[in-house]
């Protein structure tokens, strides 16, 4: 890699709990040239749309494509992450070209091998994120319990981590507000940037 970013920001969340629409919102606060989303599931998803003849914009979308597929692919992707921990991260970080940002924000950190793996190769650069939201909230957005995908380490993995650097309340209302603003002022105050 030919550039170390300047910080690195791990978000995590249950399934539904608004991940992808708050990682958007940031991103939509800064240049493009300054951030940009990485997506450890990207790897897993190209993968198995070129196997499976899938769309690969299907899979990376939040429609019924994916949930058809999800269960398979946490089944195949925990095969290759208990051979190798960081191999989706490393991956993901290619898959992106991410090493063009000076800021990463990646959207969707699963496991504490996840953290552990960003903590222990960008020492001092990653701030961690839990996006909360109650089940009624992820229900109203489409979200419903699956046995297999809900209650195996994917989902449940990072319940129990405590070193979180902030954690949003993504039910709908303003609760969002002051963490993004206190994230933002994070990202400006590592890159210098207004």
């Amino acid at each position: 890699m030919n550039k170390n970013p300047e910080l690195i920001l791990l978000f995590s969340g249950k399934r539904k709990s608004g991940k992808d629409f708050i990682t958007d919102l940031l991103l939509e606060k800064f240049d493009k040239e300054l951030a940009v989303i990485i997506k450890i599931s990207g790897p897993i998803k190209s993968y198995w749309a070129q196997t499976n003849n899938v769309a690969l914009d299907e899979l990376l979308s939040s429609g019924e494509t994916k949930e058809q597929y999800r269960k398979d692919m946490i089944i195949w992707s925990e095969q290759l992450r208990n051979q190798d921990p960081g191999v989706f991260c490393r991956q993901a970080i290619e898959m992106y070209r991410a090493v063009q940002w000076p800021v990463w924000i990646v959207s969707d950190v699963r496991r504490k091998t996840d953290v552990e793996w960003f903590q222990n190769n960008y020492s001092g650069k990653v701030k961690t994120i839990r996006i909360e939201a109650s089940e009624d909230s992820r229900k109203k957005r489409g979200w419903s319990f699956v046995s297999g995908v809900d209650d195996v380490a994917s989902e449940c993995d990072l319940d129990d981590y405590c070193g979180w650097d902030w954690i949003i309340h993504n039910d709908g209302d303003k609760s969002i507000d002051d963490p993004l603003t206190s994230i933002i002022a994070c990202i400006q105050s590592v890159t210098q940037v207004p």
